[in-house]
């Protein structure tokens, strides 16, 4: 008896409620009989229709489908549905974010049915909580977040398989034999999603394109671009179309602007800078005023709306900066020759003029289009160096020739007034509750087959605050001279909220373990915790942990036609309107700008709200590349140092290992609680530790630890040490 029973079950369908359920929920406006059905789950043998059969019945009699015409099934909808964005976990769970919840819904792995990672999906939400959390089922996928993936590709004889790099992927990726692109097995490829079957496990795509060989650096960084859908060339059209453009200065196009090419202007860039997009003027008046010009590169004279050039420069949104390299908004001819204001050489600007006094009291402002011609480059070492010395001096250890010289008098002296308002104005935003986020940079020295030999740290010093200053000046004037007009105007603003509560909750918890205490009584004693906050870890070995988690407990700035203000440089307008060349949003600021100057009408708000979405979610994947490009340069690097212990700081806790970061160089990596072998290990979350069960040792958040490196993964971008235990600073 018993041996029946299991043969029958044996030949059952399993699961089979669920998913004939599954099937008539996700189309619930569609009837099906029972033909559809074995359809569907790829059945045609009387077995299984006999079993759909009775299974029809049997949820028919518990009210949970109902036959709307004979023989044909619908769902009983007693349930509401609801959309949102799904945000899968490396683990194959998921959690949908969605407004009508105060928490995020958790979905477990067997009810994401065929959603993928920032998928729009249409769920339900079960009745009663689940382990302690809000749970649902996916039914539906509304729209697809990317349809493209880029992994290494398995050849067999009929078929491939193609295993994506992204953890957040979850199935191996079928392509037909026939679709393959002559790509060879093992080859990094790009593929893109095609169909995903009913009854199919995996999603079916093609080759779309071969990157090359997994762990060569051109295929890595081209990977890197291709995963978030990046372009790292410029299509032959948009490029012809740039080298065909008049880039000369015409007296004719000059009689149209006002004309400062007389005025002392110069730029201050990083040494490597090949694209100069803002220069400034200096020119002292009468009765202790000082006229000072922000001059920005005037790309919307060259990029004219609806031409293939202004396409491509829309759909890049931004410039992407890789480790190793640039990957421009704009063609080489405009970033780095006809919209860099270069030394010695005539330009096409836009600026904002500002007459102010020793009180950086602004007196007169006057914004429109210029040529101007720029009297001296500097890097911001230069600059430094004359702020430093008070003097006029450039050593040759910072100068951009390599050798000592003696900059221009009164460069110097404009430099160093210019400083002192700069300081002023930065020490007037901090009081009205602005927030000061220094992090540090890391940056590598690569050889010349783009290797890291070394890695080094990029501050910001007063040369560059200096700078900052009067970027932001002009970005605040700007915005605020349209935002006040009256009647309203379309405008392109950069908004900050104010903090998620609970972010600086976490933040409070954990900062709170190196001694600091952080005060949310109202905005200005938060900003100036903060503050207090982000000065005190400064050299300190939890520096960079601290920096990360407070930008982490911040909203996100971004791009909309709605302004609500800036909460973190505490402006109630603020717009971005200073580097045209590598920012889409600072061409549309110039555009609407010079409309209303010439007493145009508002322009249509839900175009420009479209324009401005699209330009934070092109900022955000050129933000994520950014990131994975330097993690990888990291693990390229440790690479060389495998026979080496390193002191590193405990940056994250999890149920599966700690993560460390090593502080001479930022990389960091991840000991896993299986490698930890002198006890079993259990994570606790409300210490941020890792406990040993039978010696009670603790790896805690922020302890100092030794580690090695165990492995080096170039293609899926892991770093895994090994630890050799607690760092004793003797």
């Amino acid at each position: 008896m018993s041996k029946k029973k299991k043969r029958k079950s044996n030949n059952g369908i399993s699961n089979l409620s669920n998913t004939i359920l599954s099937i008539l929920k996700k189309e619930r406006n569609q009837a099906f009989n029972y033909k559809q059905i074995a359809a569907k789950l790829g059945v045609n043998d009387a077995s299984s229709r006999n079993q759909i059969i009775k299974k029809l019945r049997d949820l028919q009699g518990k009210n949970e489908i109902e036959e709307v015409e004979r023989g044909k099934f619908k769902a009983v909808i007693n349930t509401e549905y609801h959309t949102g964005i799904l945000d899968l976990s490396g683990k194959g769970t998921g959690y949908v974010i969605c407004d009508d919840f105060d928490e995020d819904v958790f979905i477990a792995s067997n009810n994401i049915n065929k959603a993928l990672n920032g998928d729009e999906v249409e769920f339900y939400v079960y009745k009663r909580r689940k382990r302690g959390k809000i749970e649902g089922e996916i039914v539906n996928v509304i729209k697809r977040e990317k349809t493209e993936y880029v992994g290494v590709i398995q050849l067999h004889e009929k078929y491939a398989f193609v295993i994506a790099d992204s953890n957040k992927m979850y199935k191996d990726i079928f392509i037909p034999i026939n679709k393959v692109n002559k790509a060879e097995n093992g080859d990094k490829v790009l593929v893109r999603l095609e169909d995903w079957p009913e009854k199919a496990d995996s999603p079916y795509g093609k080759v779309i394109e071969v990157l090359g060989k997994p762990g060569e650096h051109n295929t890595e960084i081209h990977a890197i671009l291709a995963e978030y859908g990046l372009p790292f060339e410029f299509p032959y059209e948009v490029e012809q179309y740039a080298n065909n453009l008049d880039t000369s200065i015409t007296p004719e196009e000059i009689a149209k602007r006002r004309d400062m090419r007389q005025d002392l202007t110069f730029t201050i860039d990083p040494k490597d800078a090949k694209d100069f997009d803002d220069a400034l003027s200096f020119t002292v008046l009468k009765d202790g005023l000082y006229e000072i010009g922000i001059h920005i590169a005037d790309v919307s004279h060259y990029v004219k709306e609806g031409t293939v050039l202004d396409d491509e420069a829309y759909e890049r949104a931004t410039s992407v900066y890789l480790v190793d390299r640039v990957v421009p908004m704009l063609p080489e001819v405009l970033s780095n020759n006809a919209c860099s204001l270069r030394p010695h050489e005539e330009k096409y600007t836009f600026s904002a003029v500002f007459q102010m006094n020793d009180k950086c009291e602004i007196k007169n402002e006057w914004f429109g289009r210029t040529v101007t011609y720029s009297d001296a480059r500097f890097a911001y070492e230069e600059a430094q160096a004359i702020i430093e010395s008070k003097t006029n001096e450039i050593p040759e250890d910072v100068s951009l020739s390599g050798k000592a010289y003696q900059a221009d008098q009164k460069i110097a002296d404009a430099i160093l007034k210019m400083d002192e308002l700069a300081k002023k104005m930065r020490n007037k935003r901090m009081r009205s509750g602005a927030i000061s986020f220094d992090k540090v940079e890391v940056k590598f020295n690569l050889d010349e087959n783009a290797n890291p030999i070394g890695v080094f740290f990029k501050t910001s010093k007063d040369a560059n605050k200096l700078i900052e200053e009067f970027m932001l000046l002009a970005n605040r004037k700007v915005s605020e001279f349209i935002g006040k007009q009256s009647p309203k105007k379309t405008f392109v603003y950069r908004v900050h909220d104010e903090p998620d509560v609970s972010k600086l909750a976490n933040l409070q918890g954990i900062v709170s373990k190196f001694g600091y205490k952080l005060n949310f009584k109202d905005r200005k004693t938060t900003s100036a915790s903060l503050n207090n906050l982000l000065t005190e870890v400064v050299g300190k070995k939890e520096q960079n942990l601290v920096d990360t988690l407070a930008i982490r407990s911040m909203s996100k700035a971004e791009y909309t036609t709605n302004n609500i203000g800036h909460y973190g440089l505490a402006f109630d307008y603020y717009s971005h309107f200073t580097s045209p060349i590598r920012r889409y949003p600072d061409v549309m600021a110039h555009r609407l700008l010079q409309h209303y100057l010439d007493g145009g009408k508002s322009a249509n708000e839900e175009a420009y709200e479209d324009k401005c979405k699209h330009s934070s979610d092109m900022e955000n994947l050129a933000t994520k590349a950014e990131r994975d490009s330097i993690k990888y340069m990291q693990i390229k690097f440790m690479e060389d140092h495998k026979e080496e212990h390193f002191v590193g700081v405990i940056s994250g806790v999890t149920d599966w290992g700690i993560y460390v970061e090593i502080i001479e160089n930022k990389c960091e990596g991840m000991v896993s609680v299986r490698d930890m072998k002198d006890d079993h290990y259990a994570f606790d979350q409300d210490l941020y530790a890792m406990i040993g069960r039978s010696t009670k040792n603790m790896y805690q958040l922020g302890d100092e630890v030794v580690v090695k490196v165990k492995n080096t993964d170039l293609v899926k971008k892991h770093l895994d040490f090994n630890l050799i235990g607690k760092y004793e600073n003797e």
